[in-house]
């Protein structure tokens, strides 16, 4: 995929992502590993993860932030109050920042915006205000503008997500049930106007059931949708 100009990028099943750029940072988002049942198992993280993003404070995308942060040396960066829960846990390297901001991950600038999603983490000892959900812009030196949605369902603003990165490359869920599907994808598409859509979140569980071929069936000309499986490199 010529967009993305020497980033590789892996879908790890459901919503995490493994991003790797030309110059050699590696960016893990939204961990979720272990009780993954599409993440593919003979895949080998690299042995350093620069910097970890997490969108938002559920266990499908935290799950495994702390153990993987432990192993492989990784920054984490997310939400001020969620990088505080995370921090809690045991992580000594945090970045708590907010909506906005843009924090610097050696040639990645990371920009936080908006999602539309719950976002409370749960552990032993109940539910925890970890912030709000959030997506990230990446803005690759050298290389891809790249939109991590998160979990989201489609909002007006992302006409202004568009207007103000121009990113080329757009990581959405299109599940459906816990975000947006297949149609509220494609109006997503057109708000934000990427050349490349990379489909995320959907098929891990039954009623994640929207589907790449759905999404390719409503979108602009021109825009490539993604037809990747878990373990996928593009």
């Amino acid at each position: 995929m010529n967009v993305l100009k020497g980033t590789r990028i892996t879908w790890l099943g459901h919503a995490t992502v493994l991003i790797q750029t030309a110059k050699g940072t590696n960016i893990l988002i939204d961990p979720f590993i272990e009780q993954n049942p599409k993440y593919p198992k003979d895949f080998v993280l690299p042995s350093r993860i620069h910097y970890m993003l997490l969108t938002h404070g559920h266990g499908d995308h935290i799950a495994d932030a702390v153990p993987v942060a432990r192993k492989h040396g990784s920054r984490v960066v997310a939400i001020y109050e969620l990088a505080a829960y995370i921090a809690g846990k045991g992580v000594t390297d945090t970045v708590g920042m907010n909506l906005g901001g843009t924090v610097q991950l050696d040639d990645v600038a990371a920009t936080m915006v908006e999602a539309k999603h719950s976002a409370a983490a749960q552990d032993e000892n109940g539910t925890h205000y970890v912030g709000v959900a959030t997506g990230f812009v990446l803005a690759v030196a050298d290389g891809p503008v790249i939109y991590a949605a998160g979990d989201t369902n489609v909002f007006g603003d992302m006409k202004i997500i568009g207007e103000l990165y121009h990113p080329e490359v757009a990581l959405l869920p299109i599940g459906g049930h816990y975000t947006m599907g297949p149609r509220e994808a494609a109006l997503a598409t057109r708000l934000i106007a990427p050349s490349a859509v990379l489909p995320l979140h959907f098929g891990t569980f039954p009623v994640l059931n929207g589907t790449p071929d759905a999404l390719a069936s409503l979108v602009e000309p021109g825009v490539t949708v993604a037809r990747w499986n878990p373990g996928d490199t593009l």
